[in-house]
């Protein structure tokens, strides 16, 4: 493979439907270019840096005086350079200078989506430069605006400060009420003590966005305040310290670890007692980027077990004759394909809630936040199943570190477990029901998308499902609060399944014959995958599909 953007007509083709022309013309370019690097010298660096040039950890300097300093390898390092100078975090909060204009979440997520081919585990430091630069733009002051967002955008022309977002200690985890890092006022500023226990780009970060709690504060979230420390200054005066870096399964890249600090100097964000609804703001904007790695890892997969069933020979024939291995690669093809297209559409609408012009109505908006929760459920269970299915497609092969597979198992399994398990988003699915009545809000939104698409079986077959999922909820509902948690992650799955169905029909009225032909895979694959036939969809539209 030489070029991840090129080789990915899908990428493109939504890219020229949903930017304005000059900006299309622009993406085009410049993808292309990223996509080579992602394709070649980042892939080539992911191999290093997973294998033998992992972070570490630099307790003591020469002298015996205590560092905290993070070891990171050179081509780490310019990866870190050559990622950040495309303007994949800057350009969401400053102009594009070649436009004239500030760039969208469409354009960042395709470049997210391209590096996470290669290496979803730098992806996670951009995804907290990310939340960082938007919480500073969003909530900070002008002060403290013009002090550190220039560095947490930069694109070349200052130092770059990386993010990082501090949230899970060791007593709470998922139960961040429990959080006890304190705050106290001093001077114009206030100083943290604490421990974070599971702090991602530790040592890499320049500013550091982290939940504490004011002296005085109440118990639970609504005491929390969002701070921004600044990484290097506390380093150097001994206000913190990295106990250890976390030996983990996968994305080895990201240095993880955990964080003493005391008396850290640390600017409060915002409004006192908002710090976790900021933080929780920005952790939609954490688990759109962590479903765009799963589509990544999802494409990557597909592409290694693609390319080696084409090569491979056995029993005196290629792979790709036999119809098992044709089945799982057209099934493989479609459900990325289909859910690249419905995530893109949620990014879409993320411009409009999140973005810099902000016009999304309160329904969008409560949308926007249902499907963030489902498609990161989805996307994440299913980049593991495609790191698997790569991997027995190679065989004994597909084991062996000499290989990309073993690398993508490894890194897709964390994103099941960051920023949100299944069961904390089946959670969220059920306050959003429950609160807000999301789910009228989603089946109205799904029948009128359904009424404008043309008459098949297919849409009867998906509005009966519509139907059937809209029965269960209002099932659920009646249920005490103890066992409506019982069905959150199926109700979640159900809610995937149909909202996908929708888009592949979509697909169907409105794309070419390939599209077409990925749209009717994908259905057969979701709602008649038990079912036998003389020639399944899959095994028929193998050639359009693949080839």
């Amino acid at each position: 493979m030489r070029n991840f953007y090129t080789e990915d007509k899908t990428l493109r083709r939504l890219l020229e439907e949903k930017l304005p022309a000059d900006f299309f013309e622009y993406a085009d370019r410049n993808l292309e270019e990223f996509g080579r690097l992602c394709a070649g010298p980042i892939d080539e660096r992911a191999v290093h840096t997973d294998r033998e040039g992992e972070p570490k950890l630099v307790r003591y300097d020469k002298m015996g005086n205590e560092v905290s300093r993070v070891w990171l390898n050179e081509g780490y390092r310019k990866t870190i350079q050559e990622t950040y100078d495309t303007g994949i975090v800057g350009y969401l909060h400053k102009e594009i200078p070649e436009l004239g204009r500030i760039g969208n979440y469409v354009y960042a997520f395709s470049q997210g989506y391209l590096l996470s081919h290669a290496e979803p585990g730098f992806y996670c430091p951009v995804t907290l430069s990310k939340a960082t630069a938007y919480l500073i733009d969003r909530y900070a002051d002008a002060r403290l605006k013009e002090k550190f967002l220039p560095h947490v955008l930069s694109t070349g022309e200052v130092e770059l400060y990386e993010g990082a977002t501090f949230l899970t200690e060791r007593q709470g985890g998922s139960d961040v009420g429990a959080n006890e890092v304190e705050a106290v006022k001093t001077g114009d500023h206030y100083e943290i003590s604490g421990e974070k226990y599971f702090a991602s780009n530790v040592g890499a970060c320049g500013v550091a966005m982290v939940l504490a709690r004011i002296d005085g504060a109440q118990a639970g979230t609504r005491g929390l305040s969002l701070f921004l420390v600044p990484w290097e200054e506390n380093r150097q005066k001994g206000k913190l310290r990295i106990r250890r870096l976390k030996d983990k399964l996968g994305v080895r890249a990201v240095p993880s670890g955990e964080v003493e600090f005391e008396g850290a100097k640390g600017y409060l964000v915002g409004e006192a007692e908002r710090g976790f609804y900021y933080m929780m703001e920005a952790l939609n904007l954490s688990r759109v980027s962590n479903a765009v790695a799963s589509l990544g890892i999802m494409k990557r997969a597909y592409l290694e077990a693609r390319n080696y069933a084409m090569e491979r020979e056995a029993f005196g024939n290629k792979l790709t004759a036999y119809p098992m291995v044709k089945e799982t690669l057209s099934n493989l093809a479609a459900k990325q394909e289909v859910e690249l297209q419905a995530l893109f559409e949620v990014i879409e609408l993320m411009d409009r809630v999140m973005g810099t012009e902000r016009n999304a109505s309160a329904e969008e908006e409560l949308l926007f936040r249902l499907y963030v929760a489902i498609m990161k459920k989805e996307s994440a269970e299913q980049a593991i199943h495609f790191a698997h299915e790569a991997i027995e497609m190679h065989g004994g092969n597909g084991y062996i570190e000499d290989f990309v597979t073993p690398r993508l198992l490894r890194d897709a399994q964390v994103l099941t477990v960051w920023e949100g398990t299944a069961n904390i988003l089946g959670l969220e699915v059920l306050r959003l029901i429950g609160k807000y009545n999301a789910d009228e809000i989603f089946s109205e939104e799904l029948s009128g998308r359904l009424d404008g698409v043309a008459d098949s079986a297919w849409k009867d077959k998906v509005k009966a499902e519509l139907d059937k999922l809209e029965k269960q909820i209002n099932q659920v509902k009646k249920l005490s609060p103890e066992m409506q948690t019982y069905y959150t992650k199926r109700l979640a799955e159900g809610m995937a399944a149909v909202f996908e169905s929708v888009v592949a029909l979509e697909m169907t009225d409105h794309g070419n014959n390939r599209q077409k032909a990925v749209s009717e895979v994908f259905l057969h694959s979701v709602w008649e995958h038990d079912a036998i036939v003389e020639t399944p969809p899959a095994i028929a539209k193998f050639e359009e599909i693949n080839r």
